[in-house]
């Protein structure tokens, strides 16, 4: 990919697993020094999402890729503590670069097809201050620095285009739909809050993702995926978070990224903009998919060209 970020300095929110971790690495990777946050610790336990995965693993991956970073405990619901982060940030490298939002940790509430007033009500509040207002308290506390810095990226990482979000998601529940448009809302004003600065807010989603819940739930790895298939075609269509995260570095190396602000791109349109793959290759296209053939499409021979 031949992305470039030396002398950079990252944020990555929620950090811990899934693409989150995975765009920590890669920015590191690129050569940024990254700041990767998470609630799921060695020392202090798991998180409420109950998973093994850790912060510190997350950080012993960017060592293991050759970059530099580090792993921290932070809870972003506490304000306190994102803006004790925050002046560490600006005492240690007097500059923040790029701010990655991926905090959520809500799945664990989320209850598929159920009606509102049938769902766990403090669950599904739970989830709105997750999945919103860590993103709000983190960019409200962050910017400032950033703007110092000058030029400047934004992420907020989401599920669903804003297409996808603005019409009817079939079973996700009330307090899901919810959050994922809620952030779509968060990318549209962050851009024009900042149309006269030189930092772009661009929302980024990524497609079936094949994160560690995942395969373990489909009792399969990342080596041996494929074998799911078989008995459900549609995961045909997954990826690995390694590909959204390859997407996320070279869009944060790109200094025209100001084309982007204010919208939510696919893993599918950064790869196609910045000729990047997935690991095995491939370009997965889940919402394009999804976009031409509804959410149900199982042939495998359809599902493959989305590839």
């Amino acid at each position: 990919m031949g992305v470039d970020l030396s002398g950079r300095v990252a944020l990555v929110a929620g950090a811990t697993r899934g693409a989150g971790r995975a765009v920590a690495v890669e920015l590191a990777r690129a050569g940024a020094f990254v700041y990767a946050t998470g609630r799921s610790s060695r020392v202090a336990g798991p998180s409420d999402m109950d998973r093994p995965e850790t912060i510190e693993e997350t950080g012993d991956l960017i060592a293991s890729a050759g970059g530099q970073g580090i792993a921290l405990r932070v809870d972003h619901l506490d304000v306190g503590a994102v803006r004790g982060l925050v002046d560490r940030i600006r005492s240690e490298q007097g500059r923040l670069d790029v701010l990655v939002n991926d905090i959520f940790g809500g799945d664990r509430y989320a209850q598929w097809e159920t009606p509102l007033w049938e769902h766990d009500l403090e669950g599904g509040l739970r989830m709105l201050r997750m999945g919103v207002e860590t993103h709000i308290i983190t960019a409200a506390v962050a910017l400032p620095l950033i703007l110092d810095t000058g030029e400047g990226l934004v992420v907020e990482m989401t599920d669903g285009t804003s297409e996808a979000n603005s019409g009817d998601r079939p079973g996700v529940g009330f307090y899901y739909d919810y959050v994922k448009a809620g952030v779509d809302r968060l990318v549209r004003n962050f851009a024009r809050e900042l149309r006269d600065t030189e930092v772009a807010a661009v929302g980024v989603t990524p497609g079936w993702l094949r994160s560690e819940r995942m395969l373990e739930g489909f009792g399969v790895t990342e080596d041996t995926w494929r074998e799911f298939c078989r008995k459900e075609p549609s995961f045909g269509i997954s990826e690995s978070p390694t590909y959204v995260a390859r997407g996320v570095t070279a869009l944060a190396a790109d200094h025209g990224r100001r084309q982007l602000a204010g919208q939510v791109v696919t893993s599918r349109q950064l790869a196609d903009l910045y000729d990047v793959t997935d690991v095995d290759g491939s370009r997965p296209d889940c919402w394009g998919l999804i976009a031409d053939h509804g959410w149900s499409e199982e042939d495998p021979e359809v599902i493959e060209r989305y590839r």
